[in-house]
């Protein structure tokens, strides 16, 4: 089942981006009181015990700005996450009084919204009683919400109330928790409590959701075509074609490899947003974006015949970011002959240097070569996500890779420790977190991908003082 998306909506300068940072832990939109701040959407994963989704920040509606063009693109943007949305929080400001942007986008949301998404009435900056209960009785006229509800996302008020309310309103539309792989779902940055649990993960062999990610007209659709059975292709082949933006929502594809089935899911091709001119295409790239965040490993395919493209590292940070497992395919290699082949490997190499831990595997989706090996990859992902290090090895791995290391800082580390969930995060215990350096955390790195052979994920590092432990 897909991730269903909650979208923050609302004119600007009405507490969008703050009460996104709240609803998931931390910050990462910009609060600003400046309108117009958020122009493009940021998405994050959000995670509760009945159901996890995708919480969507967007760009203020309605203007509020001196730029015409720049409205109008965070409006078409806004106008997308609409039709996206499986839930809607439409935000008002409670300390003012109704607009005609509010009017209009009420009269937005009656057109563009799908019928059964159902529409929170986010009523924001109520910080005290008195202020609620006014905002409340003068937006109760806008008649346009499924429910109400008053918030200080600045001081906390109500926001775990709404929490609830969204998932509720997701569950009675048939979303629930996939608990089928929960331990290879990432954790949210803040969520890097310790768990000395060294045992290895009760599943050894958990379903992969390998996402085929890439620009358009790569080659996607064919891969997955090539990597089906003879029988399963008579049944559902992917729709194939020249024309780029062929394939526009990412659909699910089960397949049988060595008694080891995988979940494939081939994403439409995610373009320059500056070539995003229709409303589908910019849907396509929510999906895309919505299938790394459901996937454990995505295959970035780039092609043999093309230079690396800056548009290819952005994809590739996308998935970094978000702590996936990658693979980088680099597809139709059987055009290219000779040291030409050597050339293009040592060329993609190059070109990712934020990611050198990630496979690089020629292969063709039209002769077939090499794509076995994709099958084999993305299960050695998949089981290095899960990876669990025992607290002795890691002790014994760091005093190891600092000996007669210039790193003082490092050697009053007292104890280090994994976090529970994916991708691998490693807790540092030292005397000021603020004296370990960025290049002393690369460096230590380097070592534990050499001694733990890491391939494919990311590694991510945490530091605390003293007064953490407690």
């Amino acid at each position: 089942m897909r991730l269903p998306i909650v979208a923050v909506i609302g004119r600007p300068n009405t507490g969008k981006s703050t009460l996104f940072n709240r609803l998931i832990g931390r910050r990462v939109a910009i609060e600003s009181e400046i309108p117009g701040t958020t122009r493009d959407h940021i998405v994050r994963k959000v995670r509760s015990p009945s159901v996890d989704y995708l919480l969507m920040d967007t760009g203020g509606m309605g203007g509020g700005t001196t730029d015409k063009d720049f409205e109008d693109d965070v409006h078409a943007q806004s106008t997308l996450a609409l039709a996206a949305a499986d839930v809607i929080l439409f935000t008002v400001d409670g300390r003012a009084e109704l607009t005609k942007n509010d009017h209009e986008i009420v009269a937005m949301l009656r057109k563009k919204r799908k019928r059964h998404v159902p529409v929170i009435l986010v009523i924001t900056k109520c910080d005290t009683a008195d202020v609620a209960e006014e905002a409340e009785h003068a937006f109760h006229k806008l008649g346009i919400a499924d429910q109400i509800l008053t918030v200080s996302a600045a001081h906390n008020l109500g926001t775990d109330e709404l929490r609830g309310i969204i998932e509720k309103h997701l569950q009675k539309l048939h979303f629930e928790k996939d608990g089928k792989n929960e331990k290879l779902r990432v954790k949210n940055d803040d969520e890097d409590e310790e768990d000395n649990d060294s045992d290895p993960s009760p599943n050894p062999n958990p379903i992969p959701r390998v996402a085929i990610i890439g620009r358009p007209n790569v080659g996607k659709s064919s891969l997955i075509n090539a990597l089906m059975s003879d029988p399963q292709k008579k049944v559902s082949p992917k729709l194939v074609s020249d024309i780029p933006g062929t394939t526009r929502d990412s659909t699910d594809t089960i397949l049988r490899h060595e008694d080891q089935e995988f979940i494939f899911i081939d994403t439409a091709g995610l373009r320059r947003k500056a070539r995003i001119e229709e409303d589908l295409e910019g849907l396509s790239v929510l999906r895309t974006l919505q299938s790394i965040e459901d996937c454990d490993v995505a295959v970035l395919l780039i092609n043999a015949n093309e230079e690396v493209s800056n548009q290819d590292k952005k994809i590739a940070g996308a998935v970094i970011e978000r702590g996936k497992g990658l693979i980088i395919v680099i597809n139709k290699i059987d055009l290219v002959k000779g040291d030409a082949r050597t050339e293009k490997v040592a060329e993609t190499q190059r070109a990712f240097p934020f990611c050198r831990y990630a496979p690089i595997l020629p292969a063709s989706a039209m002769t077939r070569e090499n794509l076995p090996k994709i099958f084999t990859l993305a299960q050695m992902v998949t089981r290095n996500m899960g990876r669990r290090i025992a607290p002795r090895e890691l002790t014994e791995f760091i005093k190891d890779a600092i000996h007669g290391q210039p790193m003082s800082a490092l050697k009053s580390c007292k104890l280090v420790t994994q976090a529970k969930f994916p991708p691998p995060t490693f807790i540092l215990f030292v005397r000021n977190p603020k004296t370990i350096q960025p290049s002393q955390l690369r460096y230590l790195e380097n070592r534990l991908r050499e001694r733990f052979d890491l391939q494919g994920i990311p590694v991510r590092w945490v530091t605390k003082g003293p007064k953490d432990r407690s």
